[in-house]
Protein backbone atom coordinates (compact mmCIF):
# COMPACT_ATOMS: atom_id res chain seq x y z
CA UNK A 1 0.00 0.00 0.00
CA UNK A 2 1.03 3.62 -0.42
CA UNK A 3 2.56 5.75 2.33
CA UNK A 4 0.29 8.35 3.89
CA UNK A 5 0.92 11.40 6.06
CA UNK A 6 -1.01 14.36 7.41
CA UNK A 7 0.55 17.60 6.27
CA UNK A 8 0.00 21.12 5.03
CA UNK A 9 0.24 21.88 1.32
CA UNK A 10 1.18 25.22 -0.19
CA UNK A 11 0.30 25.48 -3.86
CA UNK A 12 -0.18 28.64 -5.91
CA UNK A 13 -2.20 30.95 -3.60
CA UNK A 14 -3.61 28.16 -1.44
CA UNK A 15 -2.59 26.69 1.92
CA UNK A 16 -4.49 23.53 2.86
CA UNK A 17 -4.37 20.92 5.61
CA UNK A 18 -5.04 17.32 4.70
CA UNK A 19 -3.53 13.95 3.84
CA UNK A 20 -0.81 13.25 1.30
CA UNK A 21 -0.43 9.75 -0.09
CA UNK A 22 2.54 8.42 -2.03
CA UNK A 23 1.24 5.86 -4.50
CA UNK A 24 3.08 3.70 -7.02
CA UNK A 25 3.24 6.40 -9.71
CA UNK A 26 1.48 9.40 -8.20
CA UNK A 27 1.51 11.79 -5.25
CA UNK A 28 -2.06 12.40 -4.10
CA UNK A 29 -3.34 15.09 -1.72
CA UNK A 30 -6.83 15.27 -0.20
CA UNK A 31 -7.49 18.51 1.65
CA UNK A 32 -9.93 18.93 4.52
CA UNK A 33 -11.48 21.84 2.61
CA UNK A 34 -12.11 19.71 -0.48
CA UNK A 35 -8.92 20.51 -2.36
CA UNK A 36 -7.68 17.45 -4.26
CA UNK A 37 -4.51 16.98 -6.28
CA UNK A 38 -3.11 13.98 -8.13
CA UNK A 39 0.46 14.55 -9.29
CA UNK A 40 1.92 11.86 -11.58
CA UNK A 41 5.66 11.43 -11.09
CA UNK A 42 6.21 11.74 -14.84
CA UNK A 43 4.79 15.29 -14.82
CA UNK A 44 7.09 16.55 -12.07
CA UNK A 45 9.82 18.85 -13.39
CA UNK A 46 11.90 18.67 -10.22
CA UNK A 47 11.66 17.16 -6.74
CA UNK A 48 13.71 18.02 -3.66
CA UNK A 49 13.53 17.87 0.13
CA UNK A 50 14.51 21.10 1.89
CA UNK A 51 14.10 21.78 5.60
CA UNK A 52 11.39 19.18 6.09
CA UNK A 53 9.47 20.28 3.00
CA UNK A 54 8.94 18.23 -0.13
CA UNK A 55 9.16 20.71 -3.01
CA UNK A 56 7.61 19.54 -6.29
CA UNK A 57 7.95 21.79 -9.31
CA UNK A 58 5.05 21.40 -11.73
CA UNK A 59 4.23 23.07 -15.02
CA UNK A 60 1.70 25.34 -13.30
CA UNK A 61 3.58 26.08 -10.10
CA UNK A 62 5.49 24.87 -7.07
CA UNK A 63 3.76 22.51 -4.64
CA UNK A 64 5.27 22.40 -1.14
CA UNK A 65 4.30 19.53 1.17
CA UNK A 66 5.26 20.10 4.81
CA UNK A 67 6.20 16.52 5.65
CA UNK A 68 8.91 17.01 8.26
CA UNK A 69 11.24 14.02 8.66
CA UNK A 70 9.46 12.11 5.87
CA UNK A 71 10.28 14.65 3.18
CA UNK A 72 13.67 13.18 2.22
CA UNK A 73 12.31 9.61 2.09
CA UNK A 74 9.41 10.63 -0.15
CA UNK A 75 11.71 12.60 -2.45
CA UNK A 76 13.98 9.56 -2.78
CA UNK A 77 11.06 7.31 -3.67
CA UNK A 78 9.78 9.72 -6.31
CA UNK A 79 13.22 10.21 -7.86
CA UNK A 80 14.08 6.49 -7.74
CA UNK A 81 10.88 4.65 -8.64
CA UNK A 82 10.87 0.86 -8.51
CA UNK A 83 10.81 -1.17 -11.70
CA UNK A 84 7.61 -3.03 -12.58
CA UNK A 85 8.77 -6.43 -11.30
CA UNK A 86 9.82 -4.89 -8.00
CA UNK A 87 6.40 -3.27 -7.66
CA UNK A 88 4.86 -6.65 -8.40
CA UNK A 89 7.02 -8.37 -5.79
CA UNK A 90 8.67 -10.84 -8.17
CA UNK A 91 11.87 -12.11 -6.56
CA UNK A 92 14.75 -13.97 -8.26
CA UNK A 93 13.99 -17.68 -8.79
CA UNK A 94 10.36 -17.24 -7.69
CA UNK A 95 7.88 -19.71 -9.17
CA UNK A 96 5.53 -17.67 -11.35
CA UNK A 97 2.59 -18.57 -13.57
CA UNK A 98 1.42 -16.35 -16.44
CA UNK A 99 -2.08 -16.96 -17.77
CA UNK A 100 -3.13 -14.99 -20.82
CA UNK A 101 -0.91 -11.95 -20.17
CA UNK A 102 0.68 -11.10 -23.52
CA UNK A 103 2.99 -8.18 -22.82
CA UNK A 104 6.42 -8.59 -24.46
CA UNK A 105 8.24 -6.14 -22.17
CA UNK A 106 6.82 -7.75 -19.02
CA UNK A 107 7.62 -11.27 -20.23
CA UNK A 108 11.19 -10.32 -21.19
CA UNK A 109 11.81 -8.76 -17.76
CA UNK A 110 10.22 -11.76 -16.07
CA UNK A 111 12.46 -14.24 -17.90
CA UNK A 112 15.47 -12.20 -16.81
CA UNK A 113 14.31 -12.37 -13.17
CA UNK A 114 13.34 -16.05 -12.87
CA UNK A 115 13.53 -19.24 -14.93
CA UNK A 116 10.67 -20.90 -13.03
CA UNK A 117 7.82 -19.68 -15.24
CA UNK A 118 4.69 -21.62 -16.21
CA UNK A 119 2.15 -20.65 -18.84
CA UNK A 120 -0.61 -22.83 -17.40
CA UNK A 121 -2.24 -23.15 -14.01
CA UNK A 122 0.41 -24.59 -11.66
CA UNK A 123 -0.13 -27.93 -9.96
CA UNK A 124 1.98 -26.93 -6.96
CA UNK A 125 2.02 -23.65 -5.04
CA UNK A 126 3.32 -20.63 -6.96
CA UNK A 127 4.67 -17.44 -5.46
CA UNK A 128 2.71 -15.33 -7.93
CA UNK A 129 0.16 -15.85 -10.67
CA UNK A 130 -0.52 -13.19 -13.29
CA UNK A 131 -3.85 -13.64 -15.02
CA UNK A 132 -5.48 -11.53 -17.73
CA UNK A 133 -9.20 -11.05 -17.08
CA UNK A 134 -11.76 -9.25 -19.22
CA UNK A 135 -15.05 -10.42 -17.72
CA UNK A 136 -16.41 -12.00 -14.52
CA UNK A 137 -13.41 -13.06 -12.43
CA UNK A 138 -14.84 -14.86 -9.40
CA UNK A 139 -14.74 -18.47 -10.63
CA UNK A 140 -11.30 -18.03 -12.19
CA UNK A 141 -9.82 -16.51 -9.03
CA UNK A 142 -11.33 -19.17 -6.78
CA UNK A 143 -9.35 -21.81 -8.69
CA UNK A 144 -6.16 -19.74 -8.62
CA UNK A 145 -6.46 -19.23 -4.85
CA UNK A 146 -5.75 -22.94 -4.49
CA UNK A 147 -2.68 -22.68 -6.72
CA UNK A 148 -0.66 -20.10 -4.78
CA UNK A 149 1.45 -20.38 -1.65
CA UNK A 150 -0.21 -19.22 1.57
CA UNK A 151 1.84 -16.01 1.27
CA UNK A 152 1.57 -15.86 -2.51
CA UNK A 153 -0.39 -13.49 -4.71
CA UNK A 154 -2.75 -13.48 -7.66
CA UNK A 155 -2.31 -10.43 -9.87
CA UNK A 156 -5.34 -9.67 -12.02
CA UNK A 157 -4.35 -7.75 -15.15
CA UNK A 158 -7.14 -5.86 -16.91
CA UNK A 159 -7.55 -3.10 -19.47
CA UNK A 160 -7.98 0.47 -18.28
CA UNK A 161 -10.88 2.71 -19.23
CA UNK A 162 -13.55 0.10 -19.92
CA UNK A 163 -17.07 0.91 -18.75
CA UNK A 164 -18.39 -2.64 -19.04
CA UNK A 165 -15.60 -4.20 -16.93
CA UNK A 166 -13.50 -2.17 -14.53
CA UNK A 167 -11.69 -2.22 -11.19
CA UNK A 168 -14.94 -2.56 -9.23
CA UNK A 169 -15.78 -5.76 -11.15
CA UNK A 170 -12.30 -7.13 -10.46
CA UNK A 171 -12.67 -6.34 -6.76
CA UNK A 172 -16.01 -8.11 -6.57
CA UNK A 173 -14.51 -11.16 -8.27
CA UNK A 174 -11.67 -11.30 -5.77
CA UNK A 175 -14.02 -10.99 -2.80
CA UNK A 176 -16.26 -13.72 -4.22
CA UNK A 177 -13.21 -15.97 -4.42
CA UNK A 178 -12.35 -15.34 -0.78
CA UNK A 179 -9.31 -13.19 -1.55
CA UNK A 180 -8.32 -9.76 -0.26
CA UNK A 181 -7.17 -6.92 -2.52
CA UNK A 182 -4.08 -5.17 -1.15
CA UNK A 183 -2.46 -3.22 -3.99
CA UNK A 184 -3.04 -1.69 -7.42
CA UNK A 185 -0.15 -1.15 -9.85
CA UNK A 186 0.11 0.52 -13.26
CA UNK A 187 1.01 -2.53 -15.35
CA UNK A 188 1.42 -0.75 -18.67
CA UNK A 189 0.08 2.17 -20.65
CA UNK A 190 -3.11 0.23 -21.33
CA UNK A 191 -3.47 -2.15 -18.37
CA UNK A 192 -3.75 -2.13 -14.58
CA UNK A 193 -2.88 -4.95 -12.17
CA UNK A 194 -4.67 -5.62 -8.87
CA UNK A 195 -3.02 -7.81 -6.23
CA UNK A 196 -5.08 -10.35 -4.30
CA UNK A 197 -3.87 -12.46 -1.39
CA UNK A 198 -5.25 -15.08 0.97
CA UNK A 199 -6.59 -13.69 4.25
CA UNK A 200 -4.04 -14.04 7.03
CA UNK A 201 -6.50 -15.97 9.18
CA UNK A 202 -6.79 -18.62 6.45
CA UNK A 203 -3.14 -19.03 5.55
CA UNK A 204 -2.41 -21.70 8.12
CA UNK A 205 -5.20 -23.84 6.64
CA UNK A 206 -4.01 -23.53 3.04
CA UNK A 207 -1.92 -26.50 1.93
Amino acid sequence: MGQEARCALRFQDTIAEGKARLETDDLVFRGEDGLGLKLPFREMRSVEAVGGNLRVQLEDGLAIFELGTQAEKWAHRILNPKGLLDKLGVKPAMKVAVLGVDDPAFLADLRARTEDILFEQPESAAGAIFVAVDDAAGECLAALKRAIRPDGAVWVVFRKGRKDFNESDVLRGGLAAGLVDVKVVRFSGTHTASKFVIRKAERGRVQ
